[in-house]
């Protein structure tokens, strides 16, 4: 069965959801009495600063740190700076403040609900991971009102906590990881910051015959602005050090198959490398051969075709190793057939 074959089909069985009430959101833009929080473990560590933008949503930066300044918010019953990292007991006081006028939340809609509930690959008590849709954001801001973790929250309010682990370009599909504890966030971003802890295995369409000789690509990326202000990045002296493993999985003569996993986790990277070995990733319109992805969308190819194919590491709420398979979409899955047929 070949490479592609295997990401047709979704990985095991997930664990249950955990049943527990909804959250509600504070829906006044006046917090009118005085709040006496006491830290969780699972916060400790969190700045004050972070933890009270968490808790006064809508608030300012601004006004977070003119009232930490003033002395209104308490810790300990005591004055304290906005870097204080808060630990397990400690009592935050926290003032009736006037927060401007919240932004109606853009709601979920009833596909979007649906597409992100059959997308869940696994799930435990600390850690959900989930197939990104390709064209779905991660998170809002940038003129994008509603991303992939404002869409999870909304879909599963039962949980009190959920923060993205990493990121993937908004174009780009497949594992992506989702926090459920903040004990389990700090875990995992260990994790990724020791070599070898996490497996990142991709999958992309590349023009042209990849070479078999090529297993790595070993070059550092720079990022840059052009004057549109659009961000970009490049193979520069000047760069981060960056380093992506290839290996061909199918070949279809003007085309190839590779899996790609990245090292470093640098921006755009398994794309600028690709572009950087003259054979860019299909569909790719900031690094790609226009020619190439015109062609390949008249033959049906609706996106980028890089997909985050397959995740390993230990999941922290279990202690124990696992393998999470993501399987392309049907528009992946159609391009992949219509050219192994010919």
């Amino acid at each position: 069965m070949s490479a592609a074959k295997t990401l047709l089909k979704k990985s095991g069985p997930r664990a249950k959801h955990t049943s527990s009430s909804p959250v509600s959101e504070p829906t006044s833009p006046v917090l009118a009495k005085v709040r006496l929080e006491t830290i969780s473990a699972d916060r400790a560590g969190q700045r004050l600063d972070n933890y009270l933008i968490g808790q006064l949503k809508g608030a300012p930066k601004s006004l977070i740190y003119r009232i930490v300044r003033k002395g209104e918010v308490r810790v300990n019953k005591g004055r304290t700076k906005p870097e204080y990292k808060l630990c397990a007991g400690d009592v935050v006081r926290i003032p009736p403040v006037k927060l401007p006028e919240p932004n109606a939340p853009v709601p979920v809609g009833d596909s979007l609900k649906k597409l992100l509930q059959s997308a869940i690959l696994y799930e435990s008590d600390g850690l959900m991971i989930v197939n990104k849709p390709s064209g779905l954001a991660v998170h809002g801001g940038s003129g994008v009102n509603l991303g992939l973790i404002e869409s999870l929250r909304q879909v599963f309010p039962q949980y009190r906590f959920l923060e993205l682990v990493h990121r993937l370009d908004r174009d780009t599909s497949g594992c992506i990881m989702v926090a459920k504890k903040r004990s389990c966030l700090r875990a995992i971003h260990e994790q990724l910051r020791n070599t070898g802890g996490i497996d990142k295995v991709y999958h992309a369409l590349v023009a042209g015959g990849w070479p078999r000789a090529c297993q790595q690509v070993k070059a550092p990326l720079l990022r840059f602005a052009l004057p549109s202000g659009e961000r970009m990045v490049r193979v520069d002296g000047d760069g981060k050090r960056s380093i992506t493993r290839y290996r061909i999985l199918q070949e279809f003569g003007h085309l190839t198959l590779v899996e790609a996993k990245p090292v470093t986790g640098r921006t755009h990277q398994i794309r600028v490398h690709c572009q950087y070995m003259g054979h860019p990733i299909v569909g790719d319109e900031k690094y790609g051969q226009p020619e190439v992805n015109q062609s390949q969308q008249q033959r049906g190819l609706k996106r980028l075709f890089l997909h985050a194919a397959e995740l390993r590491l230990t999941d922290p709420s279990t202690t124990k190793s696992i393998i999470v398979k993501a399987p392309y979409d049907q528009n992946l899955t159609t391009v992949l057939h219509n050219l192994a047929t010919g």
